[in-house]
């Protein structure tokens, strides 16, 4: 299975500027080892399974109350397939070879 989730999630409590804040979250999605890319909205991740997901949003909302964030605002889109993963880079791929563009 292969399961792609779009996370978005920052403080609403720190200020304006949260970059410090999320940059934690996205060193967490890294270590994890599931493949992911980092976009100016959220964060794109591919697991193998919904538990898998589902953990990293735990995980993303405890390393920013370890931050002492108290509240916190997140978005989250699953796209759960049967399948192999890989979907995380073939998606993109095959739209942009739809449009002639042989490099996404």
């Amino acid at each position: 299975m292969s399961v792609l989730l779009d996370l978005g999630i920052f403080p609403m409590d720190q200020g304006a500027s949260v970059g410090a804040f999320v940059a934690p979250v996205v060193a967490m999605i890294r270590a994890s080892g599931h493949p992911y890319q980092l976009g100016a909205m959220g964060t794109l991740v591919e697991t193998e399974d919904l538990e898998s997901a589902l953990a990293l949003i735990g995980r993303a909302h405890q390393v920013l109350a370890a931050q002492g964030c108290r509240r916190v605002y997140a978005t989250a889109k699953l796209d759960m397939r049967d399948g192999p993963l890989g979907r995380l880079d073939a998606k993109v791929a095959r739209v942009s070879a739809l449009m002639g563009d042989p490099t996404p």
